[in-house]
């Protein structure tokens, strides 16, 4: 019997050949999208690879980038931040070594270069999370950003940083490797290198690490700002844990030597000049840098800071500071042995530009860092009257011929006790101008004016002259309560100086790559912010206070120039400040301890601004402007000058000279003796 062939039916016999024409059909696509994305990909190396940096021979001269350079405005060098010392590995101890590697790069000796999971995970976030950019970050890569002086990161930055590292890994061994990173890591507190750290921290060789310290260290270069040891001790020590912890899970240590090491707290090496840098100026400047551009790049880019500081006025200022604190001293019986004394502040701005010339934040650096010029918010009392005078005259069309009456106030205020300001001399003088008002500081009319105006109006001034502090509107910001940095009150006052144009104040004019390009340029932008009439006659109530007033100081102390300013004393008097300024140059000084406590002389009588921070003001300014030719204030086309009786706000009658008398500026549209109807 024969056998039969069962051919498949021809429904069947259709669908197959389509499904093997479909399959071959998705190989030919398959085979032409992978040949398509190798080709793209090695035109993609190929493309990338023509522009890349230049591996030095040796990779040590990795390490030779040019140091950071910070000049001052005249061109005198003020700092070198990157200075290394290299030295072999076996000259470093193996605490750190390990340290380092549990740290950065467990897996380093396994690798060539990348670590597979760490980069599949960067790339993961770099093309789903937008706006990042992440890295795998072997010590590898690490030390092949040291070729790069791009500022940006961006995806093909960080492609080349892959291709170099595997051209590192290729052409050295890794030794070499690892003794080039250790060499160039930055540690923070002038510290380049892990030599110059074991200096810096311990006043030890790298060799001589013990493994508490080396852990110390070796935690530091995530963030050595925010880990310096100097400064944030207890943070830097739980920063160290985590290094110990890893170094015993990935088997470097055991767990009892972990937990031994971590009760161990080591002794920081106080060799100051090599520590810190011994300037507020220069902390806050490299702050800015690192906010800007990165600590990378801060410390191993190789770049060149012109900034802002003239050395010589900033020697004025730190010398002024010392001997107006030690008068202070003086007078409130502290001897120098005793560790609870005053403070001071100090920042002077150039009218014309923004452009800061000084900064003092404290009596001592090297005893204190915190900058109290740049970061201590205090109650500023009268110095905060400009900005409500400059507000009534701009909402109510007051003058400074308007007469109000110093007079007991009682204003009250939703949810709480009723407001009852008192002048400084608890006495009132009935009727006068408001120039005077101003002039001898009384409270009475401020809060008078305040109620009229609103406080609103008066932060909003304060804002527009550049306050960035939080602002209450509340009644008593005219007799200023609200907290602000000297800094701040500095620059606010520079628009009174120009007459209602407002220069942000910055610290760095030009930036230079290591090859000389400009990366950054400051170029002075002016905003008119005030009118420029009322600020005039703002501007001319301050020269009062000096000629007269609060601030009368100044001129007992052998000031001559043109100048303005204001006291401002507190009530409780922690706090005692002088802000003042000339045509070109605007100072701020700030007195008071840092604890709140009063400034009480030895007679138990309070310490006011024109006698702590006043004195200190005219003795900087004295010796800053000594060489520079005298100049008054510009007067606007349509003030006219008037005197007046303080009394009345009218002109004096011929004959009467029993009454006292002030020349006051007027715009051309305002008249005199209209008091009694506002």
């Amino acid at each position: 019997m024969g056998c039969l062939a069962i051919e498949p039916q021809p429904e069947r016999r259709y669908k197959l050949n389509l499904f093997l024409k479909g399959v071959r059909l998705c190989i030919f696509f398959g085979l032409i999208l992978v040949s398509a994305g190798c080709l793209s990909g090695m035109f993609l190396v190929f493309y990338l690879a023509t522009d890349l940096p230049k591996l030095p021979f040796p990779l040590s001269r990795i390490i030779e980038t040019p140091s950071t350079q910070v000049f001052a405005s005249n061109g005198q060098m003020l700092i070198t931040l990157g200075e290394r010392k290299t030295i072999p590995l076996n000259l470093v101890s193996q605490d750190f070594i390990n340290a380092i590697l549990a740290t950065e790069d467990h897996r380093f000796f396994e690798h060539h270069g990348i670590n597979k999971l760490r980069t599949l995970k960067g790339l993961y976030i770099t093309l789903i999370k937008k706006g990042r950019v992440q890295g795998a970050s072997t010590i590898t890569q690490q030390l092949a950003k040291n070729l790069f002086f791009s500022f940006e990161k961006t995806y093909t930055r960080k492609f080349k940083e892959l291709l170099v590292a595997l051209q590192i890994e290729s052409s050295n061994t890794k030794q070499e490797i690892l003794h080039a990173y250790i060499n160039q890591i930055h540690f923070g507190a002038g510290a380049q290198g892990v030599e110059k750290a074991a200096r810096v921290f311990f006043g030890k060789s790298a060799l001589d690490l013990n493994l508490p310290e080396a852990a110390l260290l070796a935690g530091l270069p995530k963030s050595p700002t925010n880990y310096n040891p100097y400064r944030y001790y207890d943070r830097a020590l739980k920063r160290r844990d985590i290094v110990l912890k890893r170094m015993e899970q990935v088997g470097l240590i055991t767990d009892l030597e972990a937990q031994q090491a971590m009760l161990i707290k080591p002794e920081l090496h106080r060799n100051q000049s090599d520590s810190r840098t011994g300037s507020y100026f220069l902390d806050a400047l490299i702050n800015e840098l690192i906010q800007k551009y990165g600590e990378d790049v801060v410390y191993h880019g190789g770049i060149k800071v012109f900034s802002t500081i003239d050395t010589r006025l900033q020697s004025y200022a730190k010398q002024s500071i010392k001997n107006g604190l030690e008068r202070l001293d003086a007078m409130i019986g502290i001897k120098p042995e005793d560790l609870d004394r005053p403070q001071g502040a100090l920042v002077s701005i150039d009218t014309g530009s923004g452009a800061v010339k000084a900064i003092v934040g404290g009596r001592n650096y090297y005893k204190s860092e915190f900058n109290r010029a740049m970061k201590s918010r205090r109650q500023t009392g009268s110095g905060f009257k400009p900005f409500l005078y400059y507000a009534a005259f701009k909402e109510l069309g007051f003058h400074p011929a308007t007469v109000m009456t110093d007079q007991p106030v009682t204003i009250p205020v939703k949810g709480v006790e009723d407001w009852e300001p008192q002048n400084f001399n608890k006495t009132f003088l009935g009727d006068m101008i408001l120039k005077k008002a101003l002039t001898h500081s009384v409270n009475t009319i401020a809060a008078q004016i305040v109620e009229n105006v609103g406080p609103g109006a008066v932060t909003s001034v304060a804002k527009s002259c550049g306050i960035q502090s939080p602002l209450k509107d509340v009644y008593s910001i005219a007799l200023g309560t609200s907290n602000v940095t000297p800094f701040e009150m500095a620059s606010a006052y520079t628009v009174f100086a120009t007459l209602g144009v407002l220069h942000e104040p910055f610290l760095i004019w030009r930036v230079e790559d290591a090859f000389g390009r400009v990366i950054f340029e400051h170029f002075v932008q002016e905003r008119r912010v005030l009118d420029p009439t009322i600020t005039y006659q703002i501007v001319d109530m301050m020269k009062s206070v000096i000629e007269s007033g609060s601030g009368r100081s100044v001129r007992k102390l052998g000031f001559t120039r043109p100048a303005a300013g204001k006291t401002g004393t507190t009530n409780s008097y922690n706090d005692a400040w002088f802000t003042g300024f000339t045509p070109t140059l605007c100072t701020s000084v700030w007195t008071g301890f840092d604890k709140n406590k009063k400034l009480i002389d030895m007679n138990n009588a309070g310490i006011t601004g024109g006698k702590s921070a006043a004195p200190i003001w005219t003795d900087f300014t004295m010796k800053a402007l000594k060489s520079d030719p005298e100049r008054d204030f510009p007067i606007p086309g349509d003030i006219r000058f008037e005197a007046v009786e303080t009394t009345t706000g009218c002109n004096p009658e011929e004959g009467n000279e029993s009454v006292e008398v002030l020349t006051v500026p007027l715009k051309s549209e305002q008249t005199l003796c209209m008091d009694e109807e506002q």
